[in-house]
């Protein structure tokens, strides 16, 4: 038997989704199997409900063998992973990183092992604010991810709490990012919101837009505003007011303007004349404009937060 008192970062949690992370090695079927046979009691109690949410204070008394409470060997990548990042800001229950283009936020299928996740966790390690011999579920986390290839702000979660409403809020659109890019031509509006429809290919990886709607397709809708422009390139403004894969790069390569260095929507002609290898995009500014209580993160409300420098500012010098 093994007794659990749940931490803060364990509060809040389904007590199925828990034991899952607690106990890695234990066949959901045996887990399922075992609340039902009274393995499982929450303050003296038969848990009989994976369903049911855990409160900080709570003592679990788990009955199952030793061998389920091994712990998975993931390589432990924070503590071979540089903890060198680039702080935008950061509080006690959330980090803001910029995260440079070519990076991946997330081990992928690459098996790119120096991710920002891993160097954002070795981070917080080596100050002393994580520690992950004393927590049960929970590790350091993404709250918003972008492509290998574009840079700019991340969103990190130092505890569970903040990471439960954070992505609440990115749920709801309660926050707003703008990103700068570089595209091919001038748009001959300055600002304009595009509109139309996404179909994602999973085979292909690929997105296409369309202008009305067809079998599968998204609505989309991105704001821009023409910033500064230089030799037929102009540097642009955008806001996503809706999310899809890809949408930035896609949406400006159905207008005529692929947007400079992208070598899956854009001229890949002008990007090796240009010596662009990488989508000349940036995500540069997030402030949060929260509709609901944000809760423990209700002082963010309102905050405006901007890389210290203007990406691709050089490129339009005279």
């Amino acid at each position: 038997m093994r007794e659990i008192i749940i931490a803060r970062n364990d509060a809040g949690q389904r007590l199925d989704k828990f034991l899952t992370k607690a106990m890695p090695l234990l066949p959901q079927s045996m887990l399922y199997k075992g609340l039902r046979k009274n393995c499982v009691r929450i303050n003296g109690r038969h848990a009989k409900d994976g369903a049911a949410r855990l409160n900080e204070g709570d003592v679990l008394a788990l009955y199952f063998k030793d061998e389920f409470f091994e712990k998975i060997d993931e390589n432990e990548m924070y503590l071979h992973a540089s903890p060198d990042i680039s702080v935008v800001y950061e509080d006690e229950n959330i980090l803001l990183a910029d995260k440079p283009q070519g990076m991946v936020v997330h081990e992928d299928d690459s098996g790119a092992s120096d991710t920002l996740i891993a160097r954002i966790q070795s981070y917080l390690y080596k100050k002393g604010e994580w520690k992950p011999e004393e927590e049960q579920s929970f590790a350091p986390a993404l709250c918003n991810r972008i492509d290998r290839n574009t840079g700019g702000i991340v969103i990190a979660a130092k505890n569970a709490e903040a990471l439960r409403i954070m992505n609440e809020k990115i749920k709801n659109r309660e926050m707003q990012k703008l990103y700068l890019c570089i595209v091919c031509g001038v748009p001959e509006k300055r600002e304009d919101t595009l509109t139309g429809y996404l179909f994602k290919d999973e085979k292909k990886k690929q997105v296409y837009i369309y202008p009305v709607s067809k079998k599968g397709s998204k609505s989309i809708a991105t704001k821009y505003r023409v910033l500064a422009e230089k030799n037929s390139f102009a540097l642009i403004e955008t806001e996503l007011l809706t999310g899809r894969t890809h949408q930035i790069r896609a949406h400006f390569a159905s207008i005529g303007h692929p947007l400079l260095g992208d070598g899956k929507y854009g001229d890949n002609r002008v990007n090796k004349r240009m010596r662009f290898s990488r989508q000349a995009l940036y995500s540069y500014s997030v402030m949060f404009n929260f509709k609901t209580d944000g809760g423990a993160l209700q002082y963010l409300n309102g905050k405006k937060f901007t890389l210290p420098y203007m990406p691709f500012e050089d490129f339009f010098k005279n």
